[in-house]
């Protein structure tokens, strides 16, 4: 197959990195990919916005196969005009990406379905948004309705938090147009996880757990931010969980989006909050999370093409995946000041020398190759340096073996990534 992937992210370089090994592969493109992407395949100037020219590329290059890698493509329609071109691809189309899209829509349906959700309202209004939380007069938690690139979440603590979050995203429209509608939901109290289902429409198949870290800092303070780093498995969902997250959640979505009328193909991303009550459904993405896909293909020891494919094309009946027994852990190296102002165009060194190390790979993010052939950061999120060891702990010390192998005065990264998992240990 000729398969082309859209996106330019770590989560792309793991997916490409994953797909490169597979036997069913003959030709590899990435638009628009990244220095790292193009060590496995061939990057495309085509940016994953631009839904025309990827059609395009589409035609004119012959691809069999298309794999969509960001949110935003999807919910503007991009799998829906390759499958118009009887091209096969992974990921959902514009109204199953909904899912991710509306956040508003996602609660609905879960409160249609009675599949378990935090408590919430919706708002297009502040004054009508500050009554609720003043009614409330709890913890909640504020969320712009539509895309934030994952920033558009505010956990409140008290009334003023609750109120500044409202004018934050409605009046001050810190996030744009996505703040236009909000939603307002209970605070949960649990431990937070992702779990990630391959979907093609009619049936899920569970992928693999993993644990996120969102905040900027160690101890998960700071503001919240695309993600510093994650791990895969995640203690937390053990065998029994992994079987209630499928019954209660995962199947009766699948099911709810095909009697909606809008079956969802691809990847279906559940954040969780689980505590003794069981699963909750914080959130769904419609699309490998990132840097949770880095752990993952990086466990992953099916072929991911073949994987993929299948659940683009109907077939995921005939799969089974297999993976590695080992843990795999991601360290996010971002740029200094990330997620607020941070400079471009800094020169990092020694990424040869993190890979050299036995078990570390390092996924680039935001990269580019500058006119003299070094490497440079162009992103917030820079580098994903990951690891597979024997258990969390082992692969946090050789992914921080890597993080030191590599010569960047101008990033950062959180020193604590695995934190949950390793203290379950101790």
């Amino acid at each position: 197959m000729k398969v082309l992937i859209v996106g330019g992210g770590g989560r792309e370089h793991a997916l490409a990195w994953a797909i490169s090994k597979s036997p069913k592969l003959t030709k590899l493109y990435v638009a628009p990919g990244n220095a790292g992407i193009a060590d496995v395949a061939e990057c495309l100037d085509i940016q994953a916005e631009d839904i025309k020219a990827i059609c395009a590329a589409v035609r004119d290059l012959k691809i069999d196969f298309v794999v969509v890698g960001p949110e935003g493509p999807l919910v503007d329609g991009l799998a829906d005009k390759i499958e118009a071109m009887d091209v096969a691809v992974f990921g959902p189309s514009a109204a199953a990406a909904q899912i991710e899209g509306s956040k508003g829509m996602m609660k609905d349906l879960l409160a249609k379905y009675d599949i378990p959700t935090a408590d919430y309202q919706r708002f297009d209004e502040p004054d009508a948004a500050k009554e609720y939380i003043r009614v409330k007069n709890h913890p909640v938690v504020v969320k712009a309705d539509g895309l934030a690139a994952g920033k558009g979440v505010i956990l409140s603590h008290t009334l003023n938090e609750a109120y500044a979050a409202v004018d934050q995203i409605m009046i001050e429209e810190a996030f744009g147009s996505a703040g236009n509608e909000i939603i307002i939901e209970e605070f949960m109290i649990g431990e937070e996880a992702s779990f990630f289902a391959l979907c093609d429409g009619v049936r899920a198949v569970p992928l693999a757990g993993a644990q996120d870290h969102k905040q900027v800092h160690d101890g998960d303070h700071g503001p919240n931010t695309g993600g510093m780093g994650a791990y895969s498995p995640a203690p937390v969902l053990d065998a029994a969980m992994e079987k209630r997250v499928m019954d209660e959640i995962i199947t009766p979505t699948i099911d709810a989006m095909a009697k909606e009328g809008t079956p969802f193909k691809g990847v279906l991303f559940a954040g969780l909050m689980i505590n003794e009550d069981g699963p909750r459904v914080i959130e769904f993405n419609c699309r490998f999370g990132d840097p949770e896909c880095q752990p993952i293909m990086t466990r992953l020891k099916s072929d991911a093409l073949e994987m993929l494919h299948a659940a683009a094309t109907g077939r995921l009946d005939e799969i089974k995946l297999k993976w590695h027994t080992e843990a795999a852990l991601t360290v996010v190296m971002a740029a200094k000041g990330y997620p607020g102002k941070y400079k471009k165009g800094t020169p990092i060194r020694g990424l040869h020398n993190a890979n050299a190390i036995d078990g570390v790979h390092v996924f680039h993010a935001g990269t580019a190759v500058d006119e003299n052939g070094g490497i440079i950061a162009t992103g917030g999120r820079v580098l994903g340096v990951s690891a597979m060891a024997k258990d969390v702990a082992s692969a946090q010390q050789k992914a921080y073996a890597g993080v030191d192998a590599i010569d960047w005065p101008d990033g950062f990264c959180r020193r604590d990534i695995g934190w949950r998992a390793i203290s379950r240990d101790d």
